[in-house]
């Protein structure tokens, strides 16, 4: 039994930190719905992820260097999401699912995951030269593809964070602040396009109601304002397990998936919700750590690509469940109910736990072989 858990080598405190968010998902949304039809369901997700990441601690990842792979998960990540517009299934406006009959999937989610493989081993082999603008407007065009493609479906939460992941990616990567400038500069044209052009009525309202958050709070802006009154009421002990009014009362939409972190802020107040936040950071800092031991830059830039996602997926989520951000319908971590985003996040962790196995033993050598010499 010692040698079986030496050869998993996975890291304990990043697993372990995991499961009090699972476990505060789950009570919260037992809490405002009278079956256990969601319960139940989550945890039947919870045991799959569960099994997935430590079957893939077990995997060798060096393969995911090789070139065929990108090109090959590129081609599948807009093959599938071209497939959506002619037989996906259309679920609150949006065309993002696969729908399986007892269950649904929404291929954005792990299209994320393929993305963060993608642009790190793009940038692995480019980290000297990264400086070069070209480098830049290469992987924005990988990146945009598949963005482009998402947001039409349309869905503006996962093309944001798909946004998000490139740029974080190419920030860790060592771009000069004067390219930083001028991609602010072109996102800044991007969105005046966007605005002409390529957002939905809706999706203009709900930007106008994160400027002006009172304007029209019985129409477009119920679910910010029902949101922020939740986290509000929850004050600093909150209001106790299945005393939230705003969510068991249904005056908060989405309460188990956009909106559950304002859900479970009315139920366990501020002190749960630095409690929650403790947990969240002690897994980013895993996740980094076990990146800074990664073989080679691949590794390295996979790592933080994966930190990137969860950054992103925390600050959107919760900032607009408090009016800091517009409504953009993105899940929180672990705590929201459903089984693609769940599948993902742990996939992306059994991948980091699986690079950890050869990370520390080949990287001052194959860092060495990949990368100094050819350079």
């Amino acid at each position: 039994m010692k040698d079986f858990f030496s050869k998993i080598n996975i890291d304990w405190i990043l697993f372990l930190s995991t499961l009090p968010p699972l476990a505060l998902g789950l009570v919260t949304m037992s809490s405002f719905t009278d079956s256990g039809h969601l319960f139940s369901r989550q945890l039947i997700w919870i045991g799959i992820s569960f099994a997935l990441f430590f079957g893939l601690s077990f995997v060798d990842f060096r393969f995911l260097r090789k070139t065929w792979v990108s090109v090959s998960l590129f081609a599948v990540s807009c093959g599938v999401l071209l497939t959506l517009f002619s037989i996906g299934h259309v679920s609150r406006g949006a065309q993002s699912w696969f729908n399986f009959g007892a269950f649904s999937v929404e291929p954005a989610e792990l299209i994320k995951l393929f993305l963060i493989i993608i642009l790190s081993k793009y940038f692995s082999r480019r980290h000297i030269e990264i400086a070069n603008i070209r480098h830049i407007i290469v992987s924005g065009v990988y990146a945009f593809l598949i963005f482009g493609l998402v947001l039409v479906q349309p869905d503006f939460g996962s093309a944001v964070i798909i946004f998000f992941i490139w740029f974080g990616m190419i920030l860790v990567s060592g771009i000069s602040k004067k390219h930083v400038f001028l991609m602010a500069l072109v996102g800044v044209l991007a969105f005046a396009g966007l605005w002409n052009f390529g957002f939905k009525e809706y999706q203009k309202n709900r930007i106008l109601n994160f400027i002006h958050p009172l304007a029209d709070i019985h129409g477009t802006g119920y679910n910010a304002y029902q949101s922020t009154v939740a986290v509000g009421s929850g004050e600093l002990w909150g209001k106790g397990v299945g005393y939230g009014t705003q969510s068991r009362l249904k005056f908060l939409p989405e309460y188990e998936t956009d909106f559950i972190f304002a859900a479970f802020a009315e139920e366990w107040g501020f002190a749960g919700v630095a409690l929650l936040f403790i947990f969240f950071a002690i897994i980013v800092w895993r996740i980094i750590r076990s990146a800074m031991s990664g073989a080679t830059n691949f590794e390295i830039l996979y790592g933080a690509g994966i930190a990137i996602f969860f950054i992103v997926h925390i600050a959107v989520n919760v900032g607009m469940n408090i009016q800091l951000l517009p409504v953009t319908g993105t899940t929180l971590p672990f705590l929201s109910y459903g089984g693609t985003h769940l599948l993902t996040e742990f996939i992306g962790l059994g991948i980091l736990m699986g690079m950890r196995r050869y990370g520390r033993v080949a990287h001052k050598d194959a860092t060495k072989n990949e990368f100094i010499g050819p350079a």
